[in-house]
């Protein structure tokens, strides 16, 4: 199944981020930030559900997909949260909704706080600062030996335990190397942890626009306990859970889509509001 999408390039310093774009202008424009082991690719099929009444932008992010690799290796948060705004710059968006999956809740959770007038809302889904130590093992192993290369694309859907064939042409160069940069392996296979730089707890307790946190039912990195965590650090945090693994959108597309309309149909109400004061 090809989901009709425009493509784009944005500049931010030394790198050019590469983004999908569906829709037109009508409400509030949404730009969908993916996770380590994700691209822009993956968010296709919930972007042209959520298009049919808004633009909405999946990039990908700096070492990932069709963006450039960091000539630096510089992947901060800070440096990352920067390539969204200069993304929101180069589409003409004053505010957007943000909505970031796993470690893209990192760098959209930076930009809610930091650039608190560009950002409608802000949708965090399954991701907390505090990853559960199951997902953090599969993680691990799963990065740190992702082979240099694989042999086939059916290699590569075999290493990842995944089907869709279309997703792997995507997300493989022709020479069959993942569209990642090695220094997020090599991160796994070293002991040392990367240091953030920011405290991401403080971060989401500064954010002040509506919340959403969505959790997967079945997630192995966003532990049910967390819950409380999470609510305790910002009062205005809203959780919904779905059916489903850390891969929300891709394993229940209907459910993240039907956990995300209040929040949007909430979001618009409110702007609504803010226009006629």
């Amino acid at each position: 199944m090809s989901i009709a999408h425009s493509t784009g390039r944005a500049r931010s310093g030394e790198v050019s981020i590469f983004y999908r774009k569906l829709g037109n202008r009508a409400l509030t424009p949404i730009l969908i930030v993916h996770g380590l082991s994700y691209f822009s690719w993956d968010w296709l099929e919930v972007g042209q559900v959520l298009a049919a009444e808004r633009e909405v932008v999946a990039m990908d992010m700096r070492g990932f997909g069709d963006s450039d690799w960091s000539p630096q290796k510089d992947y901060s948060v800070p440096t990352m949260a920067q390539d969204i705004v200069n993304v929101l710059d180069h589409l003409g968006w004053k505010r957007a909704l943000l909505a970031g999956h796993s470690m893209g809740g990192r760098s959209t959770t930076y930009v809610a706080a930091r650039h608190p007038e560009r950002v409608a809302g802000l949708a965090l889904i399954d991701y907390s600062p505090e990853n559960a130590p199951a997902g953090t093992k599969r993680v691990t192993q799963t990065v740190a030996n992702t082979p240099d290369r694989f042999g086939s694309i059916e290699d590569a859907m075999r290493y990842f335990g995944q089907s869709n064939r279309a997703r792997f042409e995507n997300y493989l160069t022709p020479d069959l190397k993942l569209k990642r940069d090695t220094y997020f392996r090599d991160q796994f296979r070293s002991a040392e942890r990367p240091k953030l730089g920011v405290d991401m707890w403080q971060l989401i307790g500064e954010v002040r626009c509506p919340l959403l946190s969505m959790r997967g039912t079945r997630s192995d990195l966003y532990a049910a306990e967390t819950v409380q965590k999470m609510q305790a650090a910002n009062p205005r945090l809203q959780l919904v859970e779905v059916e489903a693994g850390h891969n929300i959108a891709g394993e229940n597309p209907q459910g993240f889509i039907a956990a995300l309309r209040p929040f949007l149909a909430a979001l618009e109400e409110k702007s609504r509001v803010h226009e006629r004061h």
